[in-house]
């Protein structure tokens, strides 16, 4: 369980997540569907965390085998409790909970599931109000301007919640109050449990309903509380598509504005995305059409974007990263991406190092200052401090049965158009001559040339293109059958000196 202060913690908290879901309209469970990056019932599972409860119980119902899974995975500390199939309404759900807990001394939260926007300050807030009004049961409500759908608090003459009533079951004047039921409670729990035994589902819905336990305790003489809070964001829950964009673009929002307060310069915030998790310093720059993503992290005074998405990487000071993608990558103090470039998992980048227009990179590490700046693929490689990775080079990785490392060595040069064929080495020191492909290792020192022989066949065009443009400009140049610029005769025996190959090095 996370680390929680003494105070307010209360002994269980219990996440109602057994709903259906239907309105959804989806495979997945609704309890799955993300909002800024987290699961909906993580953000439940999280907002009851946040007090300090000795347990945490998770209820849950269709879809189960979806969200157990899940659930292990993000919150492992919970315990989770399949609601049976012998009841129905979230009071049955409670008896499952409470059958788990056991006997229970002290207070019991209960939150839902599809509740993401709920706030730690809130609930403790609630806690301490709970306790100063010795109340047994204490209800978080808000103020709506259209109630519709929701429970209505009808508060007696003391300010207490005298009832809930529902949408279905309220008279006239009951449904004119705008005051409804956020479904988030902290009940005594010697009351809850007492109440719980006694529901029935003697009632219009055929449901075992948790509200009823309301008027028991109310019927018994015992106080139930409402807290207000002017934030109806808390209350709300996500029930179907267009709830769920609602809640994303809601939470973005405030998490931009937070970041912006925090020292971030956030161009467009109207097109700018960040996840929950996501780490960001002061003077980080974000342009737009940016998304940054899970656990991604960004050092001071990073540019990020335009047209960029980031998914849980870490970019040090100073980086740039321009209209690129990349996930699961480490990108140095420095460095710079982009345009248009694609780093997926495994990628580091060093300190000033740079990969370019058109570059892909699979679980590569360039060194510091290390450069590929143009249309390569780099896949399983090691790039030493300093080399230069030609426009089209590839890292031939895959033979169709297992992937092999390249190892490229501090301040080596691979020419254009190279390709070098896993597992290979270039050693610190060395050259590949542009369009060479590389089968064996090079050693410190050397040029690797590995390319078929160049021939320049006298009057080809003429012979064999008649009639188009290009043998007349050759005819008009006088070159149709001059030798004087012939590197090689007709069977193709190359003259040219091998010292003038071109490594073809880029910057």
């Amino acid at each position: 369980m996370t680390e929680q202060s003494a105070e307010p913690r209360v002994a269980a908290a219990i996440v109602l997540a057994a709903g259906s879901g239907t309105r959804m309209k989806s495979v997945k469970s609704k309890l799955l569907h993300e909002v800024a990056g987290r699961s909906l019932v993580s953000h439940a599972i999280r907002s009851g965390e946040s007090i300090g409860p000795d347990r945490l119980v998770v209820v849950v119902g269709k879809l189960r085998e979806q969200v157990e899974p899940h659930l292990a995975e993000v919150a492992p500390e919970v315990t989770i409790v399949p609601q049976t199939d012998d009841g129905y309404g979230t009071g049955h759900a409670m008896r499952c909970a409470m059958s788990a807990l056991g006997e229970v001394t002290g207070e019991v939260l209960v939150v839902g599931g599809d509740v993401p926007m709920l706030q730690p300050e809130t609930l403790a807030e609630m806690v301490a109000a709970h306790r100063a009004e010795r109340a047994a049961i204490t209800v978080l409500t808000a103020r709506v301007p259209d109630p519709t759908g929701y429970g209505r608090i009808i508060r007696g003459a003391d300010g207490g919640v005298d009832r809930i009533v529902e949408q279905k079951r309220g008279t006239a004047e009951e449904l004119e109050v705008d005051e409804i039921n956020s479904s988030i409670y902290l009940f005594d729990g010697s009351v809850l449990t007492d109440g719980l035994a006694r529901l029935t589902d003697d009632n219009a819905a055929g449901e075992y309903q948790l509200t009823d336990v309301i008027g028991m305790a109310r019927e018994a003489g015992r106080r139930v509380s409402a807290y207000l809070t002017t934030d109806t964001w808390q209350t709300e829950g996500v029930n179907d598509r267009v709830q769920l964009a609602a809640m994303h673009a809601e939470m973005n929002r405030r998490i931009l504005r937070r970041w912006m307060l925090a020292g971030v310069t956030i161009l467009d915030p109207a097109t700018t995305w960040i996840h929950d998790a996501v780490e960001l310093a002061t003077d980080v720059t974000l342009l737009p059409n940016t998304s940054l993503e899970g656990a991604t992290s960004v050092a001071s005074g990073a540019v990020i974007g335009p047209d960029t998405t980031l998914l849980d990487c870490e970019v040090g000071a100073g980086a740039r990263v321009v209209r690129s993608q990349a996930q699961l990558v480490v990108i140095g103090p420095g460095a710079t991406v982009g345009p248009y470039s694609f780093l997926r998992p495994g990628s580091e980048l060093g300190d000033g190092s740079k990969v370019g227009a058109f570059v892909e990179t699979k679980n590569t590490k360039l060194g510091a200052g290390a450069k590929a700046p143009h249309l390569s693929y780099l896949g399983d490689g090691v790039i030493g401090e300093g080399a230069n990775i030609g426009a089209g080079v590839i890292f031939a990785n895959y033979d169709g049965v297992s992937k092999g490392t390249t190892t490229v060595g501090r301040s080596s040069f691979i020419g254009s158009n190279s390709t070098l064929v896993a597992p290979r080495d270039v050693a610190d020191g060395a050259y590949v001559a542009a369009g060479s492909i590389v089968t064996n290792d090079v050693e410190s020192g050397q040029l690797a040339v590995a390319r078929g022989q160049q021939r320049n066949i006298n009057g080809w065009v003429g012979r064999k293109r008649p009639g188009t443009t290009t043998a007349a400009a050759a005819e008009a140049a006088g070159n149709q059958t001059s030798s004087s610029s012939d590197t090689g005769d007709d069977t193709g025996n190359p003259t040219a000196n091998d010292t003038g190959i071109d490594t073809g090095e880029r910057a």
